[in-house]
């Protein structure tokens, strides 16, 4: 894991917008990462995460969806400073793992607030984390259900359904999942192995900009409680997941949007008798709180008629940048040379790999004098991004966090 630091900055939250408005970008700059980063110039990369933000967009959700049971979903930022934060204010988390289970462990979080939403798990893990009274497991085929049975015995499951991810700059169909009638056998068949079928989960892919996603996907879940229901079993919880997004170049629609939809699909599919009701955020809850902040380490062109710059920094693909692949996730930019005439530039990495190209086809304005040792920082950056740099590819150590 990359290396935490928690400073105390004191003062208000007061916001700065992107100096360049070709970015597009409403993402507001927390006050106190610019005076952490004014003050402390902390060495680069690095990721900044404003805990106050994490937690002001925790209560938003929570006042939203007064009625769900809110699973942070820890891989988006496995950091004992978000962890903590979130459960103090009531959370419960949802594991890709043992070890994201044994974080949570070591911050006297209890087990009945922890469920094992990864749907491919060694069976040695479901053992563990039965063993420490994990109670909720998610599955999506035959073989993962008979781990469970086999080692974690009476616990409570649920099956995750496949569903579109039209929207999303991160679809998670394919992967994960099956289709409604395979989850009407599955379920019964979790019966039948001495399980407790509790309901469904299913996720409308990561960064979704379409809320009516998740009214399709209720509908989908729908049919397997009432085709359930013909067997004998009476369902009674659904995981819309998460799919909430941050703000990057592109405006997105409010998070009330989001919420209506689901209460909306809720009231047309599951008239009468509401299911238990979890959601698993995790981008919207960090990534707006971060920034990663980068230094230049050449700026050059490719011939002397060469129209475009090559920028490129000491973050990368493989240290920090990782949802970059296939220019999926476009961060707004910042740069140390405010106010400067721009012109289009290719953004890369420092490693060694012809791969570790950030931004090429997208747009990216950066100022014409921008030079080596200016700083470059990727805003909404507070997901995703540290928890993949976490192996020194080339030599380049992990990026460090801190925590304001």
């Amino acid at each position: 894991m990359a290396r935490e630091h928690t400073a105390n900055i004191d003062g208000g939250d007061g916001a700065a917008l992107p100096e360049d408005p070709g970015l597009a970008c409403d993402a507001l700059v927390s006050g106190r990462i610019d005076r952490f980063l004014a003050a402390r110039r902390p060495p680069t990369p690095c990721l900044v995460v404003d805990l106050e933000i994490v937690a002001a967009r925790y209560r938003a959700l929570r006042a939203l969806l007064p009625d769900a049971t809110i699973f942070y979903a820890v891989k988006a930022n496995p950091s004992a400073a978000v962890i903590a934060t979130l459960a103090a204010l009531g959370a419960s988390f949802d594991l890709a793992s043992e070890g994201e289970m044994r974080r949570c462990r070591e911050l006297g979080i209890g087990a009945e607030r922890l469920s094992f939403g990864n749907t491919i798990k060694r069976a040695a893990e479901i053992g563990k984390a039965r063993g420490e009274g994990v109670d909720l497991f998610a599955f999506d085929s035959g073989a993962e259900l008979e781990k469970i049975a086999r080692c974690a015995p009476g616990a409570g499951v649920f099956c995750r359904l496949l569903v579109q991810g039209r929207g999303a700059q991160w679809p998670l169909s394919r992967k994960f999942g099956c289709v409604p009638e395979m989850a009407v056998d599955l379920l019964q068949r979790a019966k039948g192995l001495g399980l407790r079928p509790l309901g469904v989960s299913f996720h409308v892919g990561s960064q979704q900009t379409e809320p009516l996603r998740w009214r399709s996907a209720i509908a989908s879940a729908a049919r397997v409680f009432h085709g359930s229901a013909r067997f004998g079993l009476d369902l009674d919880l659904l995981n819309v997941g998460g799919g909430f997004p941050a703000q990057y170049r592109v405006a997105i629609p409010p998070l009330a949007a989001y919420a209506e939809a689901i209460a909306r699909g809720l009231a047309d599919y599951f008239s009468g008798s509401p299911p238990r009701l979890i959601v698993e955020p995790g981008r919207y809850l960090v990534g707006d709180a971060g920034i990663l902040r980068s230094t230049v380490l050449l700026v050059s062109r490719k011939s002397r008629h060469a129209h475009r710059r090559w920028v490129y920094l000491d973050a990368g693909r493989y240290n920090g940048l990782a949802e970059t692949l296939g220019e999926r996730i476009h961060y707004a930019i910042r740069t140390s040379r405010a106010g400067s005439p721009s012109e289009s530039a290719i953004l890369a990495g420092p490693t060694c790999d012809s791969a570790d190209v950030i931004y090429n086809r997208a747009d990216y304005r950066l100022p014409v004098d921008l030079a080596i040792g200016d700083t470059v920082d990727f805003l909404s950056a507070g997901a995703y991004t540290a928890s993949y740099a976490s192996v020194e590819f080339n030599g380049f150590t992990p990026i460090q966090s801190y925590w304001v």
